[in-house]
């Protein structure tokens, strides 16, 4: 388990995270994170972000997948 110090960072408080875990956890400059205090634990969550279009036309493997929806059967009027 590793330590970090609370240091000023302008009128704020910040830590600094060891490079090892980011890497660890796939997190890079400028991700955005969640914060939650619960019980006496800072709980810090890689925010969810939405792809771009370019990226998700980069993962396009030309298959459109499509549900069916099951209506029921067809009612006329009498």
């Amino acid at each position: 388990m590793a330590q970090v110090t609370i240091r000023s960072w302008g009128n704020s408080q910040g830590i600094r995270i060891p490079k090892s875990i980011l890497d660890k956890l796939g997190l890079t400059i400028s991700d955005t994170l969640d914060i939650a205090a619960e019980n006496d634990t800072i709980v810090l969550k890689k925010s969810f972000a939405h792809k771009s279009f370019e990226e998700r036309l980069a993962e396009y493997d030309g298959h459109i997948s499509i549900s069916d929806f099951d209506w029921g059967e067809p009612v006329t009027k009498s």
